[in-house]
């Protein structure tokens, strides 16, 4: 899925100088937070990074804008489905429902409602100190979007499609289950793939004027194989012994499954924690609900959703804690934007602008 969304992704370009407005930033934080949802973080951040560092490129103090679009874009937007984030996705391929992360509204515009705010007042105060010199050359840049590679949004939503549609009780009732077809999500999302490089080449304009090379997704591929690989022996034991641990409280969940998905990853975090919730249902029985629709998977509701924005929210921590994030600071960094080093990124910024929105999240929505 990410593969599909990544190479779809990379043939759209959108084209254009907008005027670096603190009101035209948000709305571009805010519109790429909605779409991490529908065309995954990965997806949103590759199409939306490139307009904007255009559209600030005669702004000089725009430390800031990069960063908190690696929050809002490249990870807490894209909770609300499990094509928005690879942990979601995850949970899904374990038998959560596909609409069950829309639950999850609620803690989602909350989240995002903060930063927007906290962005736009930044962004004011940073646009006032250098109003007077930038009003002319934004003048003189300015160029309304235009959207080029459009074909490529087809293909998008045909891996959404898949996602949704070629699940696994569709497949088994269908008699696909056995042989080569059970594969038939993998084979249509490949096939997807192939369309968006026959559509949009590599030696295409979009994909040249976005730079697209493979290496990012060969490296998170590299590193989901690595990782997988030895989590295996973790999750069996998380399930075995997760009560004995301590850790049986949402807000608990929460935030361990936050911690080590900031310096670890958040896909394999999200199923370490998913196997100890298990686990906890299993030696605890009575203590959690679990609703109908989570009862094939075992996990209680209010653990779920603990474990869920742990993983999706504060991915954003690092610049490892999800895979696009390093991908933005990289397309930043060509575009001659200055990003702050691995622990400047996390003090300067994570944990002053982001702690406080993860303790505010914990006490209204997780005690």
């Amino acid at each position: 899925m990410i593969f599909a969304l990544f190479v779809i992704s990379g043939g759209i370009y959108l084209e254009g100088d907008l005027k670096a407005k603190p009101l035209v930033n948000t709305a571009f934080l805010a519109i790429g937070g909605v779409l991490a949802n529908i065309f995954g973080t990965s997806g949103a951040s590759v199409i939306l990074i490139r307009p904007l560092l255009r559209t600030n490129a005669e702004r000089a103090i725009t430390a800031h804008i990069p960063i908190f679009f690696i929050f809002i874009v490249s990870n807490i937007g894209g909770c609300l489905l499990p094509i928005g984030d690879p942990p979601l996705f995850l949970g899904y391929l374990r038998g959560v429902p596909f609409f069950w992360t829309l639950r999850l509204i609620v803690e989602w515009i909350t989240a995002l409602g903060i930063l927007l705010l906290i962005f736009y007042i930044w962004d004011s105060f940073a646009y006032k100190r250098e109003k007077a010199y930038i009003e002319k050359l934004e003048q003189m840049a300015y160029r309304p979007l235009r959207l080029k590679g459009a074909i490529n949004f087809l293909w998008l939503f045909g891996v959404l499609g898949a996602v949704i549609f070629l699940t696994p009780n569709r497949l088994e009732s269908w008699g696909l289950t056995h042989g080569p077809l059970k594969f038939l999500r993998e084979y249509v999302m490949i096939a997807l793939a192939l369309l968006s490089l026959i559509t949009s080449p590599l030696s295409s304009e979009t994909r040249k004027a976005n730079n697209f090379t493979f290496e990012p997704i060969k490296e998170v591929a590299f590193l989901f194989i690595g990782i997988f690989i030895t989590m295996v022996p973790a999750l069996e034991i998380l399930r075995e012994k997760g009560p004995e641990l301590g850790i049986t409280q949402p807000w608990q969940f929460f935030w361990a499954t936050g911690i080590l998905s900031a310096f670890l990853d958040n896909a394999p975090t999200y199923l370490t924690f998913f196997s100890l919730a298990q686990g906890v249902a299993e030696k605890m029985p009575g203590v959690y609900h679990i609703p109908p629709e989570l009862a094939h998977v075992g996990v209680p509701e209010k653990l779920l959703v603990a474990i869920s924005l742990g993983a999706v929210f504060m991915g954003a921590s690092t610049y490892i804690g999800n895979a696009p994030n390093f991908l933005v600071k990289a397309i930043a960094e060509e575009w001659g934007f200055k990003m702050p080093d691995f622990f400047t990124y996390i003090i300067k910024y994570s944990i002053p602008i982001l702690i406080p929105v993860f303790v505010l999240i914990m006490l209204i929505y997780l005690r």
